[in-house]
C-alpha cells in the first residue's frame, strides 16, 4: 500500500512528500524517510560546502537495486520542471545551450531534492562568482581510485604519499572516503588562480607519485592499465567537471556516503567506507574532519598567515619532490658506466590501421622534420651526436656553449630531433641545411642567428648513472618531463596525443611530414628499428647515395643539372634514377664543392642506363641526401623525385629503401 502524500513546514517552506516508507536501498531495508532525516540532519556539515556551487544530480527513481542487480540511474544538471520557484538557480551555457542548476543553500531546498529521489550530489571545486560567472576554484580535489585487486589501505598508502607532496607546496589536505571505493583528497585555495592553473598542479602531483612510485599508482586514463594500482585522477578540478560532494548519500547498494575522515582514521588497516547513520553519529558528536573547507570570512587569522595561505599554488614549488621522484626511479634503474652516446632506436613504416592498435589511449608524436641526434649531459656540458655517430657538437652552439640549457642532473643521455622552423612556425628542413654541413666556427656563428634550431628531445636513456632502456617508454617521458620542465627553449619536450586519426589529420593540414605512433610500454633499443615505433608520413621519402652528376646548362652551366642516385642492395649499389629540381641556388654551390672532391674516373655502380651515364660525372659513394618522390616504377626508378637535403647524420650503409 503507498503511503499517502504529507505537507510539511521546514524553516518556514511549504514542502509537499511522498512515500516516505519506500525502500530506496534494498539490500538494508533504508526508506527514502531515513534518507530525507540524513539530510536534514547533516545540513549544517553539508550546506556550507554546497553553497554558492552549482549542483548536479543523480537520481534514481526506482530505488538504488542491489549489487548484483543496480537500478538504473541518470544525471540531471537543469533544474526539474515543477521544482518550488523559491529554489535558486543559476545559469550557465553549454555548447548545447544554457541550462539553469539549483544552488542548494537551506534545508528545504536539500529535503527537496531527496524527495524526487536525488540521492548523490556533485559539484566543481569553484562558486560563483559575484556578477554570476563561474570563478576561480576554492578548493582541490585529488580522486585515488582503486584499480582491480586493490582496496582502501592502498588507497591510504597513496593518500599519505600524496599528502607529503601537497604540504611541500603549502596545501594541508583532508580525506573523504568516497562512498563508493576510493578515497578523495580536498585542499583549500586562496581562490586567486584558475582551474587550468590547478589542474595543472594536481596533474604533477599525480605524476611524480607515479615515478616514484610505479608499484603503487598510475596517472594513466586507460583502465587496462590500473590493475592492482591506484589510478590518481587530477581532472576533476577541470571548471567543467564535478566531483561528489563530502556528506552526500552514494547511490550504491549500501547507504554510504562520501565521509570526511582523519587521518589517524586512514592508518586503521581495516578501514571502510563508512554508512549514513554512522555518518549521522559522528557529526552529532563534534567530529567534522572537513570544517577547514567550509568559507569562514570571520577568519581570525594573522596577517602573516593570510599571507602564507594566499601564496600561489604553483608546479614549481614541488622541485624538492621532483629532485626525490628523480632519484628513486633512478635508483630502481640497474647502474651503468660513464655516459657514452648511443645509437638511436628507429620507427617502422606502419599504416593508421596497424597504428590504432599499438596501445589505447593511443601515444602519438609528431614527426619533426629534423635531424636526429643523441645528447650526452655529462660535467655541465652537452655532447651531440648525429644518428651516424659523427659528433655535432660545435655545430650546435646554443645547446652546447657556455651559457647553453644546463640540466639539473648529474649526467644523462637523451634523444630528441634538432628542427629548424619557417617563418610560418612549421619544421623546415631546407632551412636546416643552411647549418647541418657547417664546421667554420664564424659561419656557424652567423647561422645560429639566421638559422636559429630548437632540440626536440622526446626521450631519456640514462640518467644519473642509470640505464632507463628497460623502462617502459611511459615512465622514461615522465622523468624527462621532470629533468626539461624548468628548461627554456631551445630545449622542448614535444607534445604527446591520444587520437592517431586526429593527430595525423592535423598534421596534414598544418603542413607537417606525419606523425610517429608509439607503445607506451616499449622499451628502448638502440641502434633497432622496432615495431613498437611506427612512423606515417603524408609524402613518400627516400634517403639515397650520391654516385655522379650530370652537368647543367643555361642557368645551372656554373653548377650542375641533376644528381645520379643509388640505394644499397645485397652489399652492392643499385641504381634508382636522378634528381633535378628542389635545389636553391646555394644547395647547387654547396653540393657542387662538396663532391668536386670526390671525382672518380670510373662509375662506382653497375647498371645505370645509358643516356643517364652518356655525360655523366662520377663521384665516390660516400655523400647520403634525401629525396621526396610519387613511387616506384616497376623497374625499382624513383619517380617524379624532388631534393629535400643532404642528410649528414646518415652514413650510405644506413640506407635502406622505404617500404
Amino acid at each position: 500500500m503507498v503511503a499517502e502524500a504529507q505537507n510539511v513546514q521546514i524553516d518556514g517552506r511549504r514542502l509537499r512528500v511522498t512515500n516516505l516508507d519506500k525502500v530506496v536501498y534494498p539490500q538494508t531495508g533504508t526508506t527514502k524517510g531515513e534518507i530525507i532525516a540524513y539530510y536534514t540532519a547533516i545540513a549544517p556539515h553539508l550546506l556550507p560546502l554546497l553553497e554558492g556551487r552549482p549542483v548536479t544530480r543523480k537520481r534514481w527513481v526506482e530505488g538504488v537495486g542491489t549489487a548484483d542487480h543496480p537500478a538504473d540511474s541518470f544525471f540531471t544538471k537543469q533544474l526539474e520542471p515543477g521544482a518550488p520557484e523559491w529554489i535558486p538557480r543559476r545559469e550557465i551555457r553549454h555548447s548545447e545551450g544554457p541550462k539553469e542548476y539549483p544552488l542548494v543553500d537551506d534545508v528545504p531546498t536539500l529535503v527537496w531534492l531527496a524527495q524526487v529521489a536525488a540521492i548523490e550530489l556533485h559539484v566543481p571545486q569553484w562558486r560563483f562568482a559575484h556578477d554570476g560567472s563561474p570563478g576561480n576554484p576554492d578548493r582541490l580535489v585529488l580522486d585515488l581510485d582503486p584499480g582491480p585487486g586493490v582496496g582502501l589501505a592502498q588507497c591510504s598508502e597513496v593518500a599519505r604519499i600524496a599528502r607529503a607532496l601537497l604540504a611541500d607546496i603549502g596545501l594541508d589536505p583532508v580525506p573523504v572516503t568516497s562512498g563508493s571505493k576510493g578515497i578523495h583528497l580536498y585542499a583549500a585555495l586562496p581562490g586567486a588562480q584558475t582551474s587550468d592553473e590547478i589542474s595543472a598542479v594536481v596533474k604533477e602531483v599525480a605524476r611524480l607519485i607515479e615515478t616514484e612510485h610505479p608499484d603503487l599508482a598510475t596517472s594513466t586514463m586507460a583502465k587496462a592499465a590500473r590493475g592492482g594500482k591506484v589510478f590518481l585522477d587530477w581532472s576533476q578540478n577541470n571548471g567543467r567537471k564535478t566531483t561528489i560532494s563530502p556528506y552526500s548519500m552514494r547511490g550504491r547498494a549500501q547507504p554510504w556516503v562520501a565521509a570526511p575522515r582523519t587521518w589517524d582514521e586512514l592508518e586503521d588497516p581495516d578501514l571502510a567506507q563508512l554508512d549514513f547513520a554512522t555518518v549521522m553519529e559522528r557529526a552529532a558528536s563534534g567530529v567534522d574532519p572537513i570544517a577547514a573547507l567550509r568559507p569562514n570570512p570571520a577568519s581570525s587569522a594573522t596577517a602573516a598567515d593570510k599571507s602564507a595561505s594566499d601564496r600561489p599554488v604553483t608546479a614549481e614549488r614541488l622541485a624538492p619532490a621532483r629532485h626525490r621522484a628523480r632519484l628513486s626511479a633512478a635508483a630502481s634503474a640497474p647502474a651503468s658506466a660513464a655516459p657514452a652516446s648511443v645509437s638511436p632506436m628507429l620507427a617502422e613504416n606502419g599504416t593508421p590501421a596497424i597504428a590504432r592498435g599499438l596501445s589505447s589511449p593511443s601515444w602519438v608524436e609528431v614527426k619533426w622534420d629534423g635531424i636526429r641526434a643523441i645528447g650526452t649531459w655529462a660535467d655541465g656540458r652537452m655532447l651531440l651526436h648525429a644518428r651516424s655517430g659523427t659528433d655535432i657538437t660545435a655545430r650546435y652552439p646554443e645547446l652546447t656553449a657556455d651559457g647553453a640549457p644546463f640540466l639539473p642532473v648529474g649526467d644523462a643521455i637523451v634523444d630528441g630531433e634538432i628542427v629548424a622552423f619557417d617563418r610560418q612556425g612549421r619544421p623546415s628542413f631546407s632551412l636546416l641545411q643552411n647549418r647541418m654541413h657547417l664546421t667554420r666556427p664564424r659561419e656557424i656563428e652567423r647561422e645560429v642567428v639566421r638559422t636559429p634550431i630548437v632540440f626536440m628531445v622526446f626521450d631519456l636513456l640514462r640518467l644519473d648513472g642509470h640505464d632507463l632502456s628497460a623502462m617502459p617508454l611511459s615512465q622514461r617521458r615522465t622523468l624527462l618531463d621532470d629533468v626539461i620542465a624548468d628548461l627554456d627553449a631551445p630545449v622542448q619536450v614535444p607534445p604527446v596525443f591520444d587520437d592517431v586519426d586526429a593527430a595525423l589529420a592535423a598534421s596534414a593540414e598544418f603542413g607537417l611530414e606525419g606523425v610517429v605512433v608509439k607503445d607506451p610500454a616499449s622499451r628502448y633499443r638502440p641502434g633497432q628499428r622496432s615495431p613498437s615505433w611506427l612512423k606515417l608520413k603524408h609524402t613518400r621519402t627516400q634517403e639515397v647515395v650520391i654516385v655522379g652528376i650530370r652537368p647543367g646548362r643555361g642557368d645551372r652551366e656554373a653548377t650542375f643539372g641533376s644528381l645520379l642516385l643509388a640505394v644499397p642492395d645485397a652489399g652492392d649499389l643499385r641504381y634508382v634514377g636522378r634528381v633535378g629540381t628542389g635545389f636553391s641556388d646555394r644547395m647547387l654551390r654547396d653540393l657542387l664543392a662538396r663532391l668536386a672532391p670526390l671525382r672518380i674516373d670510373a662509375a662506382p655502380l653497375d647498371g645505370v642506363p645509358a643516356l643517364d651515364a652518356s655525360d655523366a660525372l662520377w663521384v665516390e659513394p660516400e655523400v647520403v641526401g634525401e629525396v621526396e618522390f610519387a613511387n616506384w616504377t616497376p623497374d625499382g626508378v624513383l619517380r617524379h623525385s624532388r631534393w629535400r637535403g643532404l642528410r649528414p647524420d646518415k652514413s650510405p650503409a644506413e640506407v635502406v629503401v622505404e617500404s
